[in-house]
Parts: structure tokens; sequence; C-alpha cells
């Protein structure tokens, strides 16, 4: 499974919603677009997995999406298929420009996580990538902001301790950007201070991963280090032109963020 890069970074969020963040989700067949019949549930995850490697081609994505959740339906008693659908969908759900296709693709993902857990309750994946959906879905129904952030913080959590090294440290690094990020209290969970020893974990844990370091450079700018931020910044432009990571097809937007970040 790959990392899903810059994906929490956009969970800026300027107001609270009311509104429950889960609903009852419709079946997965009803969020399928690919039928590829009788293909076995590997086959099909693997072509994703190539069709996923092509980014930034959006198409490309698109058809791994479809294949993901066609494995999903292919093998119910799996979760592989569940988890790089949201993968994809969280991807797409990032960088769609149209406000309608990118809210579309975000509470898909959503549903998409609540199947996930619905099949293992104690996936830490799956908890994983619904507090990125959550996360994205926030972004794009305000409303839901509310109840969804406060969700995050708890699968985030969980997710951390059940499965700290997952997506290269990825609940440590969501969790503090997503404290870093968020409206603080009485509006929302964030809180800026408590940010710093999560995004420090998440590169305790794994230190060369790009994404890890401009994590814990947003976040020491954020609570005015500059020279630190800078410093984490630079390591994360470093490491992002360095093998293997320079072979990512996210290598170029990490760059590109740790560049705007730094401080002037």
């Amino acid at each position: 499974m790959t990392r899903p890069s810059r994906l929490l970074w956009l969970v800026a969020l300027l107001g609270a919603g009311c509104a429950s963040a889960l609903k009852e989700p419709p079946p997965i067949s009803t969020l399928q677009r690919e039928d590829r019949g009788s293909v076995p549930a590997s086959a099909l995850l693997q072509e994703a997995d190539e069709e996923f490697a092509k980014r930034p081609d959006a198409g490309a994505v698109g058809k791994a999406e479809g294949l993901c959740l066609a494995a999903a339906q292919a093998d119910e008693a799996q979760v592989g298929g569940l988890l790089c659908a949201m993968r994809a969908k969280a991807w797409l759900a990032e960088r769609e420009k149209g406000v309608k296709d990118r809210t579309d693709l975000s509470v898909s993902a959503v549903q998409t996580g609540q199947w996930c857990l619905r099949r293992d309750p104690a996936s830490a994946p799956c908890k994983y990538w619904l507090a990125v959906a959550l996360g994205l879905q926030a972004r794009d129904r305000p409303v839901t902001a509310d109840d969804g952030l406060k969700r995050m913080v708890q699968l985030l959590r969980e997710a951390a301790r059940e499965a700290p090294l997952y997506d290269e440290a990825g609940p440590e690094r969501v969790l503090a950007l997503l404290l870093v990020r968020a409206p603080g209290w009485p509006v929302g969970p964030g809180d800026a201070e408590e940010a710093i020893p999560h995004a420090r974990k998440a590169v305790e844990l794994r230190p060369d991963y790009p994404p890890n370091q401009l994590a814990l450079g947003e976040v020491l700018i954020h609570n005015g280090d500059k020279p630190g931020g800078r410093a984490a910044l630079r390591r994360a432009i470093e490491l992002a032109g360095t093998e293997p990571w320079s072979k990512d097809p996210d290598a170029p937007s990490w760059v590109a963020d740790a560049r705007a970040l730094l401080p002037r």
C-alpha cells in the first residue's frame, strides 16, 4: 500500500458543523464503477496497484479506484479492496477542483471506510483511512466537521497504538497535522502544542520518510520554532530527492509543499 502524501494537510477548517459525520452507507455494489466479472480479487488488486503507480495521472487513479471496489466485491471476507479504494478516493479528492465531484469522492471514501470497519472492526488500517476520509469530508461538508474531527482524533489515536508503523507512521503524522490545523477549543479539537510530540514521534518511527519531516516542519513553524521547522523542511526536500523516495510519484508534491512552507 502506498502513501497518501499531502493528504490530510488540507484539513484546515474554519468552523465546526453539527451534523453526524457518519450515515448508513449504501451497498458496496452502488459504489463500484468497474465490473470485472469473475476475475479473482488478488488479480484486481495487483492491477489496481499498477494503475495507482501511474500518478499523477488522475484517470489511472480513477481506474484503480474502480478495480479496488471490484476486488472488495469479489472477496467479501477481506478488506484489502476497501483499503486501496479509500487510498485512491482520497488521492483524487485532494486534487479534484470541482466542489461537487470532490465532495462526492470524500463522502464515498467515508462510506467505504464504514464498510471496511464492518468487515473488520479491529483493523487499524481501516481506522486510519476512515480518519483520512472524515477529514476530507469535513473540509468539503463543514456541517460534519464537529462530529467528524472528534471521530478522527479517536480513530487516529487507536491506529497509532495498534499499528504505529502503518503508512510510514501515518497515524502519528496525520494526528499531528489534524491537531495543528483544526480549530481549537471550544470550536474543535485543535491543539498546536499537542501536535509537537506526535510529529516528533512520526519522525522517530520513520525518520527518512519525507512527509514526516514535512509535518514536523509545519508543526514547529506553527509553534514559533522557525529554525527547527526550517531544518525539518530542508531535510524533507533532501530526502524527497534521494532514493528510494525520489522514485515515488508524489515526491515532486512533497518538495513543492516544503518549499511553500519554508519561512521567508
